[in-house]
C-alpha cells in the first residue's frame, strides 16, 4: 500500500502593505511570494518585478495592476481579489482611519460631501442585501480588525486600554461634557489608552481630554469654551467638524486614543479627537471588539439605551470570566444609576458572591473615577 503523500505545510502569511516593504523584500532577493498578502498597492509600475516572481499561494487584495498582468498572476497560482466597483470605500484597508481623512475636505464643504458621509450614504443606498455589498462590507471589517490589532499592538505596550462609555447627547458646554474630557485627561494622564465609541458627546469629550493629556495647562479649558461655540452636531455636521478642526489647528499633536464608531450609526458623527479610529459597518461587531479591547476596564458615564447595553454586556462578560479575568467596571454618578436609570442595584445584585463583585465601582466624581481603576 502506498503510503499517504506527505502534506505541504501553510505559508507563514506575510502582510505586504507597502511598497517600500515590497521593493525590500524584492532587493532583499526574494523569488516566491507564497503566503504573500499583497493590499491596495499601486503595482502598476511593479510589472517587471512581478513577472520574475512565483506568485503561486500569494493573495492580492485590492491592488492597481498594468493591463494582462491580473491573468498573469491568476495563471501562476495566485489569488487575485480586484477592486471592487461602485464602493465608496476600500474593502481591503491595511490601516485604521483618522479623523481628518472622514472629514476631508468639510473646511470648503459640506460634511454630506465628505468621505464618511458618502460611505454611509452608501451603506442606505444599498444596504448590504447584494452579495457584492455584503461582501465589500464584511471584507473592510475584517481589514480594520486586523489593523486595530496591529495599532494596539503598539498602542498598548506595557500600558492598559481603558473604556469610556456614555451618551452621545451631552452637549459641548455642558458640565456632563466638561467632566468626561477631564476624565478622558485623567485616564491618559495616569498612563493607559483611552478608549470610546468614537461618537459625538461624551465619547468625544473623552478623546479630547485624553488628545490634550499632556498639553500645557490651560488646553483644555480653553478648547472646551472654543467647542462650547457649536455645541452640537446638530444641525450642522459641518459646523460642529469645523470646530474640532480648530482645537486640532491649535494643537496639531496629541496623545494617542482610540475610536470605535460604526456607520450603523450614520446619525452620529464620529468625532475628530480619537487619533486611531476603527469605524465599522457591523455595530454588533463594534460593540462587542470594543469591550474586548479594554484590558484596563470601562468607566461608564451617564447614558440612555446604548449605555445601559454596554453596562450589561460587560457585566455578562465580566460575570462568567475566571477571577483573573474580570475586568474593572465603574459606573459615574451615584444618583443616576441607583434612581434615574437604577442600573446599579441589578448589576451589584447580579455580582454578589462572583469573582466580579469587588471589580464593580460606583462613584460621584471623575477623580474618584480614575482612583478606582487603579
Amino acid at each position: 500500500m502506498d503510503a499517504a503523500p506527505a502534506l505541504s505545510p501553510t505559508p507563514r502569511v506575510l502582510e505586504v502593505d507597502t511598497l517600500e516593504y515590497f521593493d525590500r523584500l524584492v532587493e532583499a532577493g526574494a523569488t516566491a511570494m507564497a503566503g504573500w498578502h499583497v493590499r491596495s498597492l499601486d503595482l502598476t509600475q511593479r510589472s517587471s518585478a512581478l513577472k520574475a516572481l512565483d506568485p503561486s499561494s500569494a493573495m492580492f487584495l485590492g491592488c492597481e495592476l498594468q493591463p494582462g498582468m491580473e491573468q498573469s498572476l491568476r495563471a501562476r497560482g495566485a489569488l487575485v481579489f480586484p477592486v471592487l466597483p461602485g464602493v465608496p470605500f476600500n474593502a481591503y484597508r491595511p490601516t485604521l482611519y483618522t479623523g481628518r481623512e472622514l472629514y476631508e475636505g468639510v473646511e470648503d464643504h459640506p460634511y454630506e460631501e465628505t468621505p464618511d458621509a458618502r460611505i454611509y450614504a452608501w451603506t442606505q443606498r444599498q444596504g448590504r442585501s447584494g452579495v457584492d455589498s455584503a461582501l465589500s462590507a464584511a471584507l473592510h471589517d475584517h481589514h480594520i480588525g486586523d489593523a486595530l490589532h496591529d495599532v494596539l499592538a503598539d498602542l498598548a505596550r506595557g500600558r492598559r486600554v481603558v473604556g469610556v462609555m456614555g451618551g452621545h447627547a451631552a452637549g459641548r458646554g455642558s458640565a456632563t461634557y466638561d467632566d468626561a474630557a477631564r476624565l478622558g485627561r485623567g485616564i491618559a494622564g495616569a498612563g493607559h489608552v483611552v478608549a470610546t465609541g468614537g461618537g459625538p458627546g461624551s465619547m468625544e469629550a473623552a478623546n479630547l481630554g485624553a488628545y490634550l493629556a499632556t498639553a500645557p495647562d490651560g488646553a483644555l479649558e480653553d478648547a472646551l469654551a472654543l467647542l462650547a461655540v457649536v455645541p452640537s452636531f446638530r444641525p450642522s455636521v459641518s459646523a460642529w467638524a469645523r470646530a474640532s478642526l480648530a482645537v486640532l489647528t491649535e494643537h496639531p499633536v496629541g496623545t494617542p486614543s482610540l475610536g470605535i464608531p460604526t456607520w450603523f450609526y450614520g446619525h452620529e458623527p464620529p468625532n475628530l479627537f480619537a487619533t486611531h479610529i476603527a469605524k465599522y459597518f457591523a455595530n454588533s461587531v463594534r460593540e462587542a471588539v470594543l469591550l474586548e479591547k479594554c484590558t484596563g476596564g470601562v468607566v461608564f458615564l451617564p447614558g440612555a439605551a446604548g449605555t445601559v447595553q454596554e453596562i450589561f454586556q460587560d457585566g455578562c462578560e465580566n460575570y462568567y470570566a475566571a477571577a483573573e479575568a474580570v475586568t474593572p467596571m465603574v459606573l459615574v454618578g451615584l444618583r443616576y444609576w441607583t434612581e434615574e436609570l437604577p442600573a446599579w442595584p441589578l448589576l451589584s445584585r447580579l455580582a454578589a458572591g462572583r469573582g466580579m463583585r469587588k471589580r464593580l465601582h460606583l462613584v460621584d466624581t471623575v477623580e474618584e473615577a480614575v482612583a478606582a481603576l487603579a
